[in-house]
């Protein structure tokens, strides 16, 4: 009867709290992959940058920046980019947006995405 009491409580609890909070510190780190081609500011004068600004990113509308030439396939994806849509653009952008320009190296685990996504989320 403990035994029950414990898994129940154990399911509870795993489902209700997530295991590992996303660390944005963490996330800055990664993200220095990502500023390769992204700046974290509104209005970068660096030209050597392929990709937007990434701030203020979560909650935008995809091809949101009017100064930046977005591909075909990007502005009529009409995505919003929220948790998940990040999630699932980051881990295989081309499955996400087929077509798009971004030209992602490597691969990220799920946490690290996570990181990633918590860094971005202060970036406003």
């Amino acid at each position: 009867m403990h035994l029950i009491r414990l898994l129940t409580l154990g399911g509870f609890l795993l489902t209700t709290f997530p295991a590992i909070a996303a660390d944005a510190a963490h996330g800055k780190e990664l993200f220095a992959r990502c500023a390769k081609c992204h700046s974290i500011t509104a209005d970068s004068d660096d030209t050597t940058l392929v990709g937007p600004s990434l701030k203020g990113i979560v909650g935008r509308k995809s091809a949101a920046l009017e100064d930046f030439r977005y591909s075909t396939a990007m502005r009529q994806s009409g995505l919003t980019w929220t948790d998940e849509n990040l999630k699932e653009y980051i881990a295989d952008p081309q499955t996400k947006v087929k077509g798009n320009r971004m030209a992602l190296t490597g691969t990220l685990e799920p946490g690290e995405i996570d990181d990633i996504i918590a860094y971005l989320k202060t970036l406003k």
